[in-house]
């Protein structure tokens, strides 16, 4: 089943459990948790205290993105009983293969993600042990940028690396998704969609997550 995961960095944080309960009415399957550290994006988003804040306040399992330098030193604080993914930036990890497994050995699933310019061929050796690849369609570090075209090829040509090596990790892609692009991101070969001004800058927050989730679902 294809699956939503709106990304809080665009929600309201005076009123973030109240967003966070809408989406989640509008039947989201994820918080997308953006985390900047204003060095590997130039941007600074929140830590875990912001995504352990919402703790009791919401049965959706969190989505958590590092985009950070030196991840290893921070992937405990995201370990949550809520925590379902911790994905890390290729392009941050030194070893890569030593942060999958770090974020595995806690129990929760571990995805990787590239930026726009980097190439599907750093994932070579590392697909057989990841739960997730997110591609950024967009370059990280702040909200409600374009989608960038190019990153539908390279969805189609990471889904066709899965189906003939026959491995099982899921797709996600991050950044411009909107109501009318992202029947065509799906098409692709996407799984779970990150969407963020695109959902929480509407006038009716709960409204725009069902309809966002009617299209997911209908490709």
């Amino acid at each position: 089943m294809k699956k939503l995961a709106p990304s809080i960095l665009s929600a309201d944080f005076s009123k973030l459990a109240e967003d966070v309960a809408k989406i989640e009415a509008g039947g989201a399957d994820y918080i997308h948790v953006d985390v900047m550290d204003g060095h590997f994006v130039p941007n600074i988003s929140f830590g875990a205290v912001v995504m352990k804040s919402l703790e009791g306040k919401t049965n959706l399992p969190y989505d958590v993105h590092l985009m950070i330098e030196n991840p290893d030193q921070y992937l405990e604080d995201f370990v949550t009983p809520n925590t379902a993914f911790i994905t890390v930036h290729q392009e941050a990890c030194t070893h890569l293969n030593r942060t999958i497994q770090h974020i595995k050995s806690m129990g929760v699933k571990a995805g990787v993600s590239l930026n726009p310019a980097t190439s599907l061929s750093t994932l070579d050796y590392i697909l057989d042990d990841v739960d997730m690849v997110l591609i950024m369609s967009v370059n990280p570090g702040f909200g409600g940028q374009k989608f960038i075209p190019s990153a539908l090829e390279k969805i189609k040509e990471l889904a066709e690396i899965r189906r003939a090596e026959e491995l099982d990790f899921e797709i996600e892609i991050d950044g411009g998704a909107k109501l009318d692009n992202v029947q065509e991101i799906v098409s692709a070969g996407t799984d779970i969609v990150v969407a963020g001004s695109a959902v929480f800058k509407t006038p009716d927050i709960e409204e725009t997550t069902k309809q966002f989730i009617s299209k997911i679902r209908s490709v």
